[in-house]
Protein backbone atom coordinates (compact mmCIF):
# COMPACT_ATOMS: atom_id res chain seq x y z
CA UNK A 1 0.00 0.00 0.00
CA UNK A 2 2.86 2.37 0.87
CA UNK A 3 4.42 1.62 -2.55
CA UNK A 4 1.22 2.56 -4.42
CA UNK A 5 0.87 5.74 -2.35
CA UNK A 6 4.40 6.79 -3.32
CA UNK A 7 3.67 6.07 -6.99
CA UNK A 8 0.49 8.17 -6.79
CA UNK A 9 2.36 11.08 -5.19
CA UNK A 10 5.06 10.80 -7.86
CA UNK A 11 2.48 10.93 -10.67
CA UNK A 12 0.79 13.94 -9.06
CA UNK A 13 4.16 15.69 -8.87
CA UNK A 14 4.88 14.97 -12.54
CA UNK A 15 1.46 16.28 -13.54
CA UNK A 16 1.96 19.39 -11.40
CA UNK A 17 5.30 20.13 -13.08
CA UNK A 18 3.77 19.62 -16.51
CA UNK A 19 1.16 22.23 -15.71
CA UNK A 20 3.61 24.91 -14.58
CA UNK A 21 4.13 27.73 -17.08
CA UNK A 22 7.52 27.99 -18.74
CA UNK A 23 6.53 30.90 -21.00
CA UNK A 24 4.40 34.01 -20.53
CA UNK A 25 2.60 36.30 -22.97
CA UNK A 26 1.18 39.58 -21.66
CA UNK A 27 -1.34 41.48 -23.80
CA UNK A 28 -2.85 44.91 -23.12
CA UNK A 29 -5.44 46.89 -25.02
CA UNK A 30 -5.19 50.50 -23.93
CA UNK A 31 -8.13 52.04 -22.08
CA UNK A 32 -10.63 49.31 -22.94
CA UNK A 33 -13.49 49.51 -20.45
CA UNK A 34 -14.80 46.71 -18.29
CA UNK A 35 -18.30 47.86 -19.23
CA UNK A 36 -17.95 46.66 -22.82
CA UNK A 37 -15.99 43.55 -21.88
CA UNK A 38 -18.68 42.27 -19.51
CA UNK A 39 -21.81 43.85 -21.01
CA UNK A 40 -21.02 44.26 -24.71
CA UNK A 41 -21.88 47.33 -26.74
CA UNK A 42 -23.52 50.25 -24.96
CA UNK A 43 -26.75 51.07 -26.83
CA UNK A 44 -26.85 54.63 -25.48
CA UNK A 45 -23.48 55.33 -27.11
CA UNK A 46 -24.32 53.41 -30.30
CA UNK A 47 -27.49 55.51 -30.67
CA UNK A 48 -25.71 58.81 -30.06
CA UNK A 49 -24.88 60.64 -33.31
CA UNK A 50 -21.92 62.33 -31.64
CA UNK A 51 -20.24 58.94 -31.21
CA UNK A 52 -21.63 56.39 -33.68
CA UNK A 53 -19.85 57.75 -36.79
CA UNK A 54 -23.22 57.79 -38.61
CA UNK A 55 -23.09 54.02 -38.46
CA UNK A 56 -25.52 52.85 -35.76
CA UNK A 57 -27.06 50.20 -38.07
CA UNK A 58 -23.67 48.61 -38.63
CA UNK A 59 -22.86 48.69 -34.92
CA UNK A 60 -26.15 46.95 -34.14
CA UNK A 61 -25.76 44.37 -36.91
CA UNK A 62 -22.27 43.41 -35.72
CA UNK A 63 -22.53 43.65 -31.95
CA UNK A 64 -26.11 43.81 -30.64
CA UNK A 65 -28.13 41.12 -28.93
CA UNK A 66 -30.89 41.60 -26.38
CA UNK A 67 -29.24 38.81 -24.40
CA UNK A 68 -26.29 40.18 -22.38
CA UNK A 69 -24.18 37.03 -22.66
CA UNK A 70 -24.67 36.86 -26.41
CA UNK A 71 -24.01 40.60 -26.76
CA UNK A 72 -20.64 40.49 -25.02
CA UNK A 73 -19.71 37.35 -26.95
CA UNK A 74 -20.38 39.16 -30.23
CA UNK A 75 -17.86 41.82 -29.27
CA UNK A 76 -15.19 39.55 -27.74
CA UNK A 77 -15.97 36.02 -28.96
CA UNK A 78 -12.64 34.41 -28.03
CA UNK A 79 -12.62 35.79 -24.49
CA UNK A 80 -16.18 34.59 -23.92
CA UNK A 81 -15.71 31.14 -25.41
CA UNK A 82 -12.15 29.93 -24.88
CA UNK A 83 -11.01 32.04 -21.91
CA UNK A 84 -14.37 32.00 -20.11
CA UNK A 85 -14.32 28.20 -20.40
CA UNK A 86 -10.66 27.47 -19.79
CA UNK A 87 -9.28 30.49 -17.94
CA UNK A 88 -10.30 33.27 -15.59
CA UNK A 89 -11.94 36.69 -16.05
CA UNK A 90 -11.98 39.36 -13.35
CA UNK A 91 -13.48 42.83 -13.05
CA UNK A 92 -17.26 42.58 -13.49
CA UNK A 93 -18.23 45.23 -10.98
CA UNK A 94 -21.94 44.53 -11.51
CA UNK A 95 -21.24 41.36 -9.51
CA UNK A 96 -19.01 43.02 -6.94
CA UNK A 97 -15.81 41.70 -8.54
CA UNK A 98 -13.57 44.77 -8.51
CA UNK A 99 -10.16 45.50 -10.00
CA UNK A 100 -8.67 48.99 -9.63
CA UNK A 101 -5.48 50.89 -10.29
CA UNK A 102 -3.82 52.33 -7.19
CA UNK A 103 -2.07 55.26 -8.85
CA UNK A 104 -4.15 58.46 -8.60
CA UNK A 105 -3.57 59.67 -12.17
CA UNK A 106 -5.52 57.07 -14.18
CA UNK A 107 -3.55 57.67 -17.38
CA UNK A 108 -1.28 55.43 -19.43
CA UNK A 109 2.32 55.86 -18.28
CA UNK A 110 1.41 55.63 -14.56
CA UNK A 111 -0.84 52.67 -15.38
CA UNK A 112 1.77 50.71 -17.30
CA UNK A 113 4.34 51.53 -14.64
CA UNK A 114 2.04 50.10 -11.97
CA UNK A 115 1.23 47.06 -14.09
CA UNK A 116 4.86 46.06 -14.67
CA UNK A 117 6.56 47.32 -11.51
CA UNK A 118 3.83 46.49 -8.99
CA UNK A 119 4.22 49.99 -7.61
CA UNK A 120 1.70 52.83 -8.11
CA UNK A 121 4.45 55.44 -7.99
CA UNK A 122 2.95 58.90 -7.34
CA UNK A 123 6.09 60.55 -8.72
CA UNK A 124 5.20 59.22 -12.18
CA UNK A 125 2.41 61.67 -12.92
CA UNK A 126 2.58 62.25 -16.67
CA UNK A 127 2.62 60.46 -20.02
CA UNK A 128 5.74 62.51 -20.81
CA UNK A 129 7.75 61.14 -17.89
CA UNK A 130 11.39 60.33 -18.62
CA UNK A 131 13.03 56.90 -18.28
CA UNK A 132 11.30 54.90 -15.55
CA UNK A 133 13.42 54.65 -12.36
CA UNK A 134 11.41 51.65 -11.10
CA UNK A 135 12.56 48.10 -11.85
CA UNK A 136 9.92 46.26 -13.89
CA UNK A 137 9.15 42.56 -13.88
CA UNK A 138 10.22 42.11 -17.52
CA UNK A 139 13.62 43.53 -16.57
CA UNK A 140 13.66 41.12 -13.62
CA UNK A 141 12.99 38.22 -16.03
CA UNK A 142 15.84 39.38 -18.26
CA UNK A 143 18.17 39.12 -15.26
CA UNK A 144 17.30 35.45 -14.64
CA UNK A 145 19.75 32.98 -16.17
CA UNK A 146 17.03 30.80 -17.72
CA UNK A 147 15.25 33.78 -19.30
CA UNK A 148 18.15 36.03 -20.29
CA UNK A 149 17.76 37.27 -23.90
CA UNK A 150 14.36 35.56 -24.08
CA UNK A 151 12.29 38.66 -23.23
CA UNK A 152 10.80 41.17 -25.69
CA UNK A 153 8.10 43.85 -25.82
CA UNK A 154 6.12 45.36 -28.71
CA UNK A 155 3.97 48.45 -28.26
CA UNK A 156 2.05 50.69 -30.64
CA UNK A 157 2.76 53.70 -28.41
CA UNK A 158 6.21 55.32 -28.55
CA UNK A 159 6.68 55.93 -24.75
CA UNK A 160 7.06 52.21 -24.03
CA UNK A 161 10.82 52.61 -24.49
CA UNK A 162 10.77 54.92 -21.46
CA UNK A 163 8.10 53.07 -19.48
CA UNK A 164 10.08 49.82 -19.62
CA UNK A 165 13.42 51.66 -19.57
CA UNK A 166 14.87 49.72 -22.50
CA UNK A 167 18.40 51.09 -22.07
CA UNK A 168 18.69 49.85 -18.50
CA UNK A 169 16.50 46.75 -18.82
CA UNK A 170 18.53 45.20 -21.64
CA UNK A 171 15.74 43.52 -23.64
CA UNK A 172 14.22 44.67 -26.97
CA UNK A 173 11.35 47.16 -26.72
CA UNK A 174 9.95 47.90 -30.18
CA UNK A 175 7.59 50.86 -29.85
CA UNK A 176 5.69 53.11 -32.25
CA UNK A 177 7.46 53.51 -35.59
CA UNK A 178 10.65 51.77 -34.51
CA UNK A 179 11.88 49.09 -36.91
CA UNK A 180 11.64 45.56 -35.53
CA UNK A 181 13.96 44.31 -38.27
CA UNK A 182 17.00 45.48 -36.31
CA UNK A 183 16.25 42.61 -33.91
CA UNK A 184 14.64 40.24 -36.41
CA UNK A 185 16.03 40.94 -39.92
CA UNK A 186 13.87 38.49 -41.84
CA UNK A 187 12.51 39.34 -45.26
CA UNK A 188 8.99 39.39 -43.85
CA UNK A 189 9.91 41.76 -41.02
CA UNK A 190 11.73 44.12 -43.38
CA UNK A 191 8.55 44.31 -45.47
CA UNK A 192 6.42 44.96 -42.36
CA UNK A 193 8.78 47.80 -41.42
CA UNK A 194 8.57 49.34 -44.88
CA UNK A 195 4.78 49.24 -44.73
CA UNK A 196 4.85 50.68 -41.21
CA UNK A 197 6.91 53.69 -42.24
CA UNK A 198 4.75 54.33 -45.31
CA UNK A 199 1.45 53.85 -43.46
CA UNK A 200 -1.27 56.34 -42.57
CA UNK A 201 -0.34 58.08 -39.30
CA UNK A 202 -3.57 59.21 -37.61
CA UNK A 203 -1.73 60.03 -34.36
CA UNK A 204 1.44 61.47 -35.85
CA UNK A 205 4.71 59.81 -34.91
CA UNK A 206 3.72 58.92 -31.35
CA UNK A 207 1.64 55.82 -32.11
CA UNK A 208 1.22 53.43 -35.02
CA UNK A 209 -1.81 51.40 -36.04
CA UNK A 210 -2.15 48.18 -34.07
CA UNK A 211 -1.87 45.96 -37.13
CA UNK A 212 1.85 46.74 -37.48
CA UNK A 213 2.57 46.07 -33.82
CA UNK A 214 0.69 42.79 -34.04
CA UNK A 215 2.42 41.51 -37.17
CA UNK A 216 5.86 42.47 -35.88
CA UNK A 217 5.17 40.74 -32.56
CA UNK A 218 3.80 37.60 -34.22
CA UNK A 219 6.76 37.41 -36.57
CA UNK A 220 9.14 37.75 -33.62
CA UNK A 221 7.22 35.10 -31.67
CA UNK A 222 7.57 32.62 -34.52
CA UNK A 223 11.17 33.39 -35.46
CA UNK A 224 12.81 34.14 -32.09
CA UNK A 225 10.73 32.01 -29.71
CA UNK A 226 10.88 34.36 -26.68
CA UNK A 227 9.92 32.95 -23.30
CA UNK A 228 8.33 36.24 -22.20
CA UNK A 229 6.57 38.47 -24.72
CA UNK A 230 4.57 41.64 -24.13
CA UNK A 231 2.22 43.06 -26.83
CA UNK A 232 0.56 46.44 -26.25
CA UNK A 233 -2.30 47.46 -28.55
CA UNK A 234 -3.43 51.08 -28.47
CA UNK A 235 -6.35 51.78 -30.80
CA UNK A 236 -9.11 51.21 -28.25
CA UNK A 237 -7.85 54.26 -26.37
CA UNK A 238 -7.22 56.41 -29.43
CA UNK A 239 -10.63 55.86 -31.01
CA UNK A 240 -12.33 56.51 -27.67
CA UNK A 241 -10.51 59.85 -27.32
CA UNK A 242 -11.61 60.65 -30.87
CA UNK A 243 -15.27 60.00 -29.86
CA UNK A 244 -15.56 57.19 -32.44
CA UNK A 245 -17.53 54.45 -30.73
CA UNK A 246 -17.84 52.23 -33.79
CA UNK A 247 -14.06 52.28 -34.32
CA UNK A 248 -13.49 51.67 -30.59
CA UNK A 249 -15.67 48.55 -30.71
CA UNK A 250 -14.04 47.37 -33.94
CA UNK A 251 -10.58 47.80 -32.42
CA UNK A 252 -11.55 45.72 -29.38
CA UNK A 253 -13.07 43.04 -31.59
CA UNK A 254 -9.87 42.92 -33.65
CA UNK A 255 -7.73 42.55 -30.53
CA UNK A 256 -9.90 39.59 -29.54
CA UNK A 257 -9.20 38.00 -32.95
CA UNK A 258 -5.47 38.57 -32.51
CA UNK A 259 -5.53 36.99 -29.05
CA UNK A 260 -7.17 33.96 -30.65
CA UNK A 261 -4.47 33.90 -33.33
CA UNK A 262 -1.72 34.05 -30.69
CA UNK A 263 -3.31 31.29 -28.61
CA UNK A 264 -3.90 29.07 -31.65
CA UNK A 265 -0.27 29.42 -32.66
CA UNK A 266 1.22 28.69 -29.24
CA UNK A 267 -1.03 25.65 -28.81
CA UNK A 268 0.20 24.26 -32.12
CA UNK A 269 3.90 24.92 -31.53
CA UNK A 270 5.70 22.23 -29.46
CA UNK A 271 7.92 24.84 -27.79
CA UNK A 272 4.89 26.64 -26.32
CA UNK A 273 2.06 24.09 -26.26
CA UNK A 274 0.68 23.52 -22.76
CA UNK A 275 3.66 25.43 -21.31
CA UNK A 276 2.46 29.00 -21.79
CA UNK A 277 0.36 31.36 -19.67
CA UNK A 278 -1.54 34.42 -20.92
CA UNK A 279 -2.31 37.57 -18.95
CA UNK A 280 -4.60 40.08 -20.69
CA UNK A 281 -5.54 43.45 -19.22
CA UNK A 282 -5.60 47.23 -19.65
CA UNK A 283 -3.80 50.25 -18.20
CA UNK A 284 -6.80 52.31 -17.00
CA UNK A 285 -10.56 52.60 -17.25
CA UNK A 286 -12.80 55.34 -18.64
CA UNK A 287 -15.78 57.37 -17.52
CA UNK A 288 -19.31 55.98 -17.51
CA UNK A 289 -21.26 57.65 -14.68
CA UNK A 290 -21.60 60.59 -17.05
CA UNK A 291 -22.00 58.98 -20.45
CA UNK A 292 -20.13 61.72 -22.29
CA UNK A 293 -17.03 60.85 -20.23
CA UNK A 294 -16.61 57.43 -21.86
CA UNK A 295 -14.09 59.18 -24.12
CA UNK A 296 -11.98 60.33 -21.18
CA UNK A 297 -9.87 59.18 -18.27
CA UNK A 298 -7.72 60.86 -15.63
CA UNK A 299 -7.83 61.62 -11.93
CA UNK A 300 -11.02 63.71 -12.18
CA UNK A 301 -12.99 61.10 -14.16
CA UNK A 302 -15.16 58.80 -12.04
CA UNK A 303 -14.53 55.17 -13.03
CA UNK A 304 -11.19 55.75 -14.76
CA UNK A 305 -9.51 53.65 -12.06
CA UNK A 306 -11.70 50.61 -12.83
CA UNK A 307 -10.03 47.87 -14.86
CA UNK A 308 -10.22 44.13 -15.58
CA UNK A 309 -7.94 41.23 -16.44
CA UNK A 310 -7.97 37.68 -17.79
CA UNK A 311 -5.71 34.66 -17.27
CA UNK A 312 -5.41 31.40 -19.16
CA UNK A 313 -2.91 28.66 -19.82
CA UNK A 314 -0.38 26.49 -18.03
CA UNK A 315 -0.68 26.45 -14.25
CA UNK A 316 -3.93 28.45 -14.22
CA UNK A 317 -7.15 26.87 -12.93
CA UNK A 318 -10.32 26.94 -15.01
CA UNK A 319 -12.56 29.30 -13.05
CA UNK A 320 -14.30 31.14 -15.89
CA UNK A 321 -15.88 34.50 -15.03
CA UNK A 322 -15.04 35.03 -11.38
CA UNK A 323 -18.11 36.53 -9.71
CA UNK A 324 -16.96 36.38 -6.09
CA UNK A 325 -17.14 39.73 -4.33
CA UNK A 326 -13.51 40.78 -4.01
CA UNK A 327 -11.10 43.66 -4.48
CA UNK A 328 -7.94 43.25 -6.56
CA UNK A 329 -5.44 45.85 -7.76
CA UNK A 330 -3.23 46.55 -10.73
CA UNK A 331 -0.16 46.60 -8.50
CA UNK A 332 -0.63 42.83 -8.02
CA UNK A 333 -0.04 41.99 -11.67
CA UNK A 334 3.78 42.16 -11.67
CA UNK A 335 4.17 39.71 -8.80
CA UNK A 336 1.52 37.50 -10.44
CA UNK A 337 3.54 37.40 -13.67
CA UNK A 338 6.64 36.39 -11.73
CA UNK A 339 4.67 33.78 -9.78
CA UNK A 340 3.33 32.22 -12.98
CA UNK A 341 6.90 31.43 -14.02
CA UNK A 342 7.91 30.25 -10.56
CA UNK A 343 9.70 33.41 -9.38
CA UNK A 344 9.28 35.99 -6.67
CA UNK A 345 9.73 39.47 -8.12
CA UNK A 346 12.45 41.33 -6.21
CA UNK A 347 12.74 45.04 -6.96
CA UNK A 348 13.83 48.45 -5.68
CA UNK A 349 10.33 49.13 -4.32
CA UNK A 350 7.41 47.39 -2.63
CA UNK A 351 4.94 45.47 -4.81
CA UNK A 352 1.43 44.14 -4.48
CA UNK A 353 1.08 40.45 -3.63
CA UNK A 354 0.44 37.85 -6.32
CA UNK A 355 -3.16 37.08 -7.27
CA UNK A 356 -4.31 33.58 -6.29
CA UNK A 357 -5.05 31.92 -9.62
CA UNK A 358 -4.96 28.40 -8.11
CA UNK A 359 -7.73 27.01 -5.93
Amino acid sequence: MRFFTLILLFLIAINSNAQKAEHLIIITTDGFRWQELFNGMDTSLANNKQYNENDSNKIYSRYFSANLKERRKKLMPFLWTEIAQNGQLYGNRDNGNKVNVTNPYRISYPGYNELFTGHGDTLINSNDFDANPNINVLEFFQQQASLKNKVAAFGAWDPFNQILNEKRAGFPVIAGYEKASKYNPTEKQILIDEMLLDSYKPWGNSECLDVFTHYAAMNYLKEKKPSVLYIAYGETDEWAHAEKYSSYLNAANQVDKWIEEIWTYIQQDPYYKNKTALLITTDHGRGDLKKNQWTSHGKTIVGADEIWFALMGAGIDKKGEVNNRMQLYQNQFAQTMANLLGYTFVSNHTTGEAIQYKR
